[in-house]
């Protein structure tokens, strides 16, 4: 089960993050809408001290694929999160021009019609991130949401997905057993749900490490 916490704000939050265990630490660029984003010059830092065994992952809401690449570059993340619309055509080019850099797709879970969308988007990239759909005055949040959304619809794109898929939206250290569970997803995605008045909070995020950990553990033994 690997274990990836968003909204990382500062040095403080990642080394504790490292320290509790986790695989990948998101660092939220510019964001049309929610909270969680940081100036990309302490992105460009926190990518260059992130400890070993630890991948940064740059969140980014461009679209247009020239951007993607340069923002990569200038922040030099070791992953990528697209969270916002991606043409499939964009994915041959943005994988030739950053060889290593895991192209990581946000799928926003509304409907069925989400299980198709991921199904195409896992064709191409390297995984997938299952989110919640909010709408915040008109504009789509991406990410950062609290909410859940339907595990039965993230099940089934787990079941047909060709890539690794993770199931974030508002999992917390008493939910995220329940979640790993009926969706068996390759890993799981907090931010929210291991935070005080927007910290990241120690005890929260060992209980959700832990509890992640021993629910994936189960899950690949046998039936939950």
């Amino acid at each position: 089960m690997r274990i990836k916490v968003c909204c990382i704000q500062d040095q403080q939050e990642l080394e504790l993050a490292a320290a509790s265990g986790v695989h990948l630490a998101g660092l939220i660029s510019s964001m049309p809408t929610g909270w969680g984003p940081v100036p990309e010059e302490r992105i460009k830092a926190l990518a260059a001290a992130t400890p070993p065994g630890v991948t940064p992952v740059l969140l980014t809401a461009l679209r247009d694929p020239e951007a993607i690449i340069a923002q990569q570059r200038r922040l030099g993340a070791g992953a990528l999160q697209l969270v916002d619309h991606l043409d499939l055509e964009a994915y041959p080019g943005l994988r030739a021009a950053m060889p290593g850099i895991p192209l990581i797709k946000v799928i926003h879970v509304r409907d069925e019609s989400a299980v198709a969308e991921a199904v195409a988007h896992s064709r191409r990239a390297h995984a997938l991130i299952l989110d919640s759909s909010v709408m915040v005055n008109g504009v789509r949040q991406l990410g950062g949401t609290g909410l859940i959304h339907d595990w039965n619809i993230s099940a089934r794109i787990v079941r047909d997905a060709h890539c690794p898929v993770f199931l974030a939206g508002g999992l917390k250290p008493e939910n995220v057993v329940q979640a790993i569970r009926q969706v068996r997803p390759y890993g799981v995605d907090v931010c929210s749900g291991v935070r005080i008045n927007h910290g990241l909070d120690a005890g929260l995020l060992a209980a959700f490490v832990r509890n992640a950990l021993d629910a994936g553990a189960s899950a690949t033994s046998g039936p939950a």
